[in-house]
This record gives C-alpha cells, structure tokens and sequence, in this order.
C-alpha cells in the first residue's frame, strides 16, 4: 500500500495567482512547523522545485531522507496572469479568466497551463513516487495537491475546487484499489 502525505508550503503572502513565480515561503511559525514534522512518517521527503515548496521541505525534514526535487510537483503556470490579480485580468479579459475558472479542462491563461495539463504532469510525478512503494512525503502546491484529491476521491474538477487546502496542511491519500483520502486539508 502507498500513501503519499501531501504538505502545501508555507505561505507567501502575496496578493496576485502564483504559480511558476519562485516566492519565499513564510516558515516563522516554528511551533506549527514542528508539529507538522512530528505528525509525519518515517519517510522520504520530496517537494517541487519552487523555493517556497524546497524551503518547507526543508524545515520538515529533519532525519528523513530527501528525493530530488521534481519540477513536476510546481503549481499551475499561470502564463502571463502570473502575479496579477484575478480583477485586474478580468477588467482586461473577462471571457477568459472566467472560463478557465467556471470551466476549468482545456481552457487557459496566455502562455500557461490548463487545469488538464497541471493534472497531467502532477498525476505523472505521483506514479513514479507510487512505483517506489510504501509512504512519500511530498510538499507541493495547492494546484498539485487539487489534482491528487480529484483523483482519489473521484471527483469533478469543479467539485474538487471546492475543497481548501491551506498553507502548511498535511492531505494524506492512499492509492490502493480502492483509493482513499484519509485526511484533506488537516493542521497538527
């Protein structure tokens, strides 16, 4: 059975869509980070290559050991929406930005990706993380960690964007048949 525990990183505190932009993570809250820590397995650690996922790895590593970053693992590119806000690319193109929200699949933004395409990549670096057997700590993104709980739990991308997954909380999916969430959006 393989279980990978899904941590999103620390937060950044900005105010526009990141996605492939490489932002710090805010790691001061040690106390949480800690118990973070002491709530995961004896596991390998992995995150994507985005400093803020790499940083957070990082401080919840301790004695684990670490697999290679894997680019696979980043957010959605959101292409030349990256770092604005949602109003101000509405005011420029309404059409678009709502269709690659209210219909997420093949649409989207100028130069990124979509949500099919983020979905593609990521479920790509969770079977090769699979075909290792046993746990796998991966620290990763929102997008990325969305895409694992639409696949575990069956859902529609629309009911799958429902879902919350805050900074610094641990998901947690079996990919057993049948697959399992056995935790989603949780804070130690």
């Amino acid at each position: 059975m393989s279980v990978l525990w899904w941590i999103r990183h620390g937060p950044t505190h900005a105010k526009g869509m990141v996605g492939w932009t490489d932002l710090p993570a805010d790691l001061s809250d040690a106390n949480r980070l800690k118990r973070l820590a002491e709530t995961l397995p004896d596991a390998p650690v992995i995150s994507s290559t985005l400093d803020r996922a790499r940083a957070t790895a990082d401080a919840i590593q301790g004695n684990r050991p670490r697999l290679p970053d894997d680019p696979d693992l980043r957010e959605i590119h959101f292409g030349d929406w990256e770092m604005r806000t949602h109003d101000d690319v509405s005011a420029e193109d309404p059409d678009r930005i709502r269709a690659f929200w209210d219909q997420p699949g093949d649409n989207r933004p100028p130069g990124g990706e979509s949500w099919h395409d983020l979905q593609a990549r990521v479920d790509a670096a969770a079977d090769r993380l699979l075909a290792r057997g046993g746990d796998v700590i991966v620290v990763a993104h929102f997008g990325a960690i969305l895409t694992q709980y639409q696949r575990v739990a069956r859902l529609r991308t629309t009911d799958a964007f429902a879902q919350r997954i805050e900074n610094l909380s641990l998901s947690r999916f079996r990919y057993a048949d049948p697959a399992e969430v056995q935790a989603i959006n949780h804070h130690p």
